[in-house]
């Protein structure tokens, strides 16, 4: 009589997917093969888009046991909230996900805490992006009317900060995320840290 564990398959199923038609899945599904995927599923459109075909067949085709592997996570998702929602549903299946970029594998704790970890810095990295390019339009009408250097936003600092401080990017490229200066930066941290320290006493 074989027992429920014999019966769960362990197979590896990669998908692979580009955010437009030109662009090519070559490089995305050689990786895939290579960490040992006998079957991939991979499409070419926005992850933001509801349709996603070979995401659903995928869907249809894993059974418990197997493992989603991906070659990063934005491969999979567009958004905190979209991971959250796919990761549920690959648990409540008994899928687990590997992400090749992030060395993530949810068959462990810590990298079901890593993924958890990942998809906020992920988020957070979109939001500062979105927020630069909103304070860059700010700043260049800024500029049309007094030729003057805005301010640094605080809350744009601190996320800054946040990102720094809890992730291992370097300064120069959490200053090209968040689109602050790198002394500006670093004077915020100092400032930051003397604040808290004061509250320590």
């Amino acid at each position: 009589m074989k027992t429920i564990a014999s019966t769960i398959s362990r197979h590896r199923i990669g998908y692979a997917r580009v955010s437009s038609i030109g662009q090519n899945l070559d490089s995305q599904i050689d990786a895939l093969q290579h960490a040992g995927c006998g079957k991939i599923f991979s499409e070419k459109m926005t992850a933001s888009r509801m349709d996603r075909p070979a995401w659903n067949q995928f869907l249809e085709y894993v059974r418990p046991g197997d493992t989603l592997v991906v070659t990063e996570l934005s491969r999979m998702t567009r958004s905190l909230l979209d991971l959250l929602e796919s990761s549920k549903i690959l648990e409540e299946r008994q899928i687990n996900l590997v992400s090749l970029r992030e060395n993530i594998d949810t068959s462990t704790a810590t990298g079901r805490c890593f993924l958890s970890m990942m998809g906020a810095i992920h988020q957070m990295e979109r939001e500062l992006r979105a927020e630069r390019a909103a304070a860059g339009r700010s700043s260049a009408k800024a500029r049309g009317r007094t030729g003057g250097r805005p301010k640094t936003d605080p809350a744009k600092l601190e996320n800054a900060r946040i990102l720094y401080e809890n992730s291992d990017k370097t300064a120069a490229e959490v200053c090209e995320i968040a689109g602050v200066g790198r002394r500006t930066l670093f004077a915020h941290i100092a400032a930051k840290r003397k604040e808290l320290a004061k509250l320590e006493i």
